[in-house]
């Protein structure tokens, strides 16, 4: 019998409950409903460091990130993980400055055969204040992970974006959260 696939989420809001929370935790129901199991790792009030660009993680293989901080038990799930989701509000026309700091912190999982995200399901959850993706930002930041994904040859299979002004607002979008529930689902189906 197959083990059900693992299923990282990351969430980068510093609000609990913000809205691309809220969207991430209806992405883990769909991949629990696809028989995955889904882990969250809520990284917006961690303490992470920024890369340093000292290349001490290049100087021998699996040497790792030298920089010890909240992001050392996260490279463990991602290297776990069969699919991720990364979920980020949008702020000044990107992503959080949390979910960038994990981007370019995940330089330290180059290996020969590639970066942990190489070869792995991959979705991005995204919400914004403006109801254009194109006026708030999330086109910018819907273009940079398809640039790293691309870049790190990893299967990205969906992405969902709505706009949602207060907290929690998402909430009432029966549509945008159907499709969070789908994009969980989908991933964890993806063989």
């Amino acid at each position: 019998m197959k083990s059900p696939k693992r299923v990282l989420i990351i969430t980068s809001s510093p609000r609990k409950n913000g809205n691309s929370t809220i969207l991430a935790l209806k992405a883990a129901e769909g991949v629990k409903a696809a028989g995955g199991v889904a882990d969250i790792a809520a990284i917006g009030n961690l303490k992470i460091a920024p890369c340093n660009a000292c290349d001490a993680c290049r100087a021998k293989p699996d040497a790792g990130c030298v920089i010890k901080d909240d992001m050392q038990p996260i490279y463990q799930k991602i290297e776990d993980a069969e699919g991720i989701i990364f979920a980020t509000p949008i702020y000044w026309f990107n992503v959080s400055a949390q979910m960038k700091l994990l981007i370019d912190r995940t330089y330290a999982t180059h290996r020969e055969s590639g970066y942990a995200f190489t070869g792995k399901d991959v979705g991005v959850i995204l919400t914004y204040e403006d109801e254009d993706v194109y006026v708030s930002g999330g086109v910018n930041a819907l273009h940079s992970f398809k640039d790293i994904f691309a870049y790190v040859k990893a299967n990205l299979v969906g992405t969902v974006y709505g706009s949602a002004n207060k907290a929690g607002e998402v909430q009432g979008n029966e549509k945008l959260l159907e499709k969070a529930y789908n994009l969980g689902r989908k991933i964890a189906q993806t063989k």
